[in-house]
C-alpha cells in the first residue's frame, strides 16, 4: 500500500449513466439545462440576499452560504459529465479522480453540517425569540458558516486518505460519472474490505450523526410551534417545512449511497444525480416559493436592474454593433 508512485492505472473510465448513443445526447440537453437553472437559481438567491438589507440576518446569511455550497456540489462533477456526454471514451486521470473524491466528500459533508447550522438557527428563532438577536450575533453566524468548511475538510481528508496509497494496477472502469470513493477503491488490487468498512463508517458517522442532530432539533421546534398558535407561528411553519424538505431531499441519497448496504450501483447512479442534480436546484425553488421576503426582494431586485425598455435597448445595442 505503499507503492502508489509505481501504480501502472494512470487514468480511470467512466462508464457514465447509459451506454446509448441517443440517450447520451438527450441527456447533453436535459443534464446542461439542470446545470444552468442551478447555476442561475442559487446565484439569483446569493445576488438578492446581499443586495437586500432587510435579508441580512443570520437566516438569509445561512441560505445564501447553503446556495454557494448547492454551486459547489452541482459543479465538482457535473460539467465533466455532461462533455463526457458528447465523447464515446469518458476518461478521467489518476490525479483528476482523486480530485472528485476530495470535493465530493469536502461539500457534501460541508453541507450537512451547514444544515445543521440552520437548524439551530430556527431553533433559537422559535424557542427563543426574545434572544435571537442576541445569541446570533455576527460572530456566531460566521461560526456557523466555517464550522462545516472545517468539518467538511476533516472529512474529506480522512476520506481521501483511505485511497490515496491504495494499489491500482488492474480494472480501472468506475461504473458512474464521477469518482466516487466508494466504488474507486473496489478497483484496488488488494483485498479491501477493510477500508470499505472504515470508509463507511466514517461516512456513515457523519451522515447519521448529523441527522440525528437535525432530526431532535426539528423535534423540539416541532414540539413548540404545536403549543403555540400565533400567526408568526404560522410563518414558522412555512419555513419549517421548507427547512425539512431540504434535509429530507438531502440526506435521503447520502445515507442510501453510504450507509444502506446496496450493491447494485444503477441505484448507487439514481441516488447520485439527485444530490448531485436535483437537489441543488430544488433548494432554491424550495425557499423562494415559500418565502414572500424573498419573493418580494427579487421582485425589487428585478425592478432595479430590469428598468421597463432596457431588455429592447440593449438588444438594439447588440444589433447595432453587428451591422455595423
Amino acid at each position: 500500500m505503499t507503492e502508489t508512485n509505481q501504480s501502472p492505472v494512470t487514468e480511470f473510465v467512466l462508464l457514465g449513466l447509459s451506454n446509448s448513443q441517443e440517450l447520451q445526447s438527450f441527456l447533453f440537453v436535459i443534464f446542461s439545462v439542470f446545470y444552468l437553472a442551478i447555476l442561475l437559481g442559487n446565484f439569483l438567491i446569493i445576488l438578492t440576499v446581499t443586495s437586500d438589507s432587510r435579508l441580512h440576518t443570520s437566516m438569509y446569511f445561512l441560505l445564501a452560504n447553503l446556495s454557494f455550497i448547492d454551486i459547489c456540489v452541482a459543479s465538482f462533477a457535473t460539467p465533466k459529465m455532461i462533455a463526457d456526454f458528447l465523447v464515446e471514451h469518458k476518461t478521467i486521470s489518476f490525479e483528476a479522480c482523486l480530485a472528485q473524491i476530495f470535493f465530493v466528500h469536502l461539500f457534501a459533508g460541508g453541507e450537512m453540517v451547514l444544515l445543521v447550522s440552520m437548524a439551530y438557527d430556527r431553533y433559537v428563532a422559535i424557542c427563543k425569540p426574545l434572544h435571537y438577536l442576541t445569541i446570533m450575533n455576527w460572530r456566531v453566524c460566521v461560526t456557523l458558516v466555517l464550522v462545516p468548511w472545517c468539518v467538511g475538510f476533516i472529512h474529506t481528508t480522512s476520506q481521501l486518505a483511505f485511497a490515496v496509497n491504495l494499489p491500482f494496477c488492474g480494472p480501472n472502469q468506475v461504473d458512474s460519472f464521477f469518482c466516487d470513493l466508494p466504488l474507486v477503491t473496489k478497483l484496488a488490487c488488494i483485498d479491501t474490505y477493510v477500508v470499505s468498512l472504515l470508509i463507511v463508517a466514517d461516512s456513515g458517522f457523519l451522515s447519521m450523526s448529523s441527522f440525528l442532530l437535525l432530526v431532535v432539533s426539528y423535534t423540539v421546534i416541532l414540539i413548540t410551534v404545536r403549543n403555540r398558535s400565533s400567526a408568526g407561528m404560522a410563518k414558522a411553519r412555512s419555513t419549517l417545512t421548507a427547512h425539512i424538505t431540504v434535509v429530507t431531499l438531502f440526506f435521503g441519497p447520502c445515507i442510501f449511497i453510504y450507509v444502506w448496504p446496496f450493491s447494485g450501483y444503477s441505484v448507487d447512479k439514481v441516488l447520485a444525480v439527485l444530490y448531485t442534480i436535483f437537489t441543488p436546484i430544488l433548494n432554491p425553488v424550495i425557499y423562494t416559493l415559500r418565502n414572500k421576503e424573498v419573493k418580494t426582494a427579487m421582485l425589487k431586485l428585478k425592478s432595479r436592474y430590469l428598468k421597463p425598455g432596457q431588455i429592447s435597448a440593449v438588444i438594439r445595442n447588440i444589433l447595432f454593433l453587428e451591422t455595423k
